[in-house]
């Protein structure tokens, strides 16, 4: 069974019209709301609201074009899209990582054997931002995380500017991430994956 059939937090959300509406008689449409995996097909559609959301603020994006499907392909699992009535609104893209903290390969790697889920980006559409949907989404991921056996800490980079966010999300600062990019520099920040035999035991992961 794929791990995100198992978990009830990430089935799709299922908004009722009121009774009597046109939209109470429709059958057979997208749901309104769902989160899943994404699938090397979903690759442009992270692109381009990827570009929109980073190239604006720092001139480049934290993954391009082929990475994206580099990691769609290797490693759909750690990824996780938001769609409404079928289409992207938000994502993260992860992969693994097998050392205490981020070096300049992980911007590139996937690592099978890694304990730690290196969170490249999250991006939301700019019609759907200050609605608190980055934060759901995060949330959601978090949670997703607890039902894979091998992730134990989620692992990510970011801005000065963006640690208030990810700190709400549970994320701690472990200091300044010895990554750069061009000019850039970052702050690395950790959150620690807990309650795996729970969450295995009653979810069906």
């Amino acid at each position: 069974m794929p791990v995100l059939s198992a978990l009830p937090f990430l089935k799709p959300i299922h908004l009722r019209s009121p009774r009597g509406s046109p939209g109470g008689q429709r059958r057979h449409t997208l749901p309104a709301s769902e989160f899943r995996c994404l699938s090397p097909e979903d690759a442009i559609s992270v692109f381009e609201i990827e570009r929109e959301a980073f190239i604006s603020v720092s001139g480049d994006c934290p993954l391009h074009l082929d990475e994206i499907r580099h990691f769609l392909n290797l490693c759909p699992e750690l990824s996780l899209g938001w769609f409404e009535e079928g289409r992207l609104v938000a994502f993260i893209i992860g992969s693994l990582w097998d050392q205490d903290r981020l070096t300049q390969e992980a911007l590139t790697l996937h690592k099978p054997g890694g304990s730690a889920v290196h969170i490249h980006v999250l991006a939301v559409h700019r019609t759907f931002r200050q609605q608190g949907k980055g934060s759901i989404l995060m949330w959601r991921y978090l949670q997703y995380l607890r039902c894979l056996p091998a992730a134990r800490r989620a692992l990510l980079m970011c801005e000065d500017f963006l640690v208030p966010f990810y700190h709400k999300c549970g994320f701690e600062a472990l200091g300044p991430c010895e990554v750069t990019v061009g000019d850039l520099a970052f702050v690395e920040m950790q959150h620690l994956v807990q309650g795996h035999a729970f969450m295995r035991r009653n979810s069906g992961c």
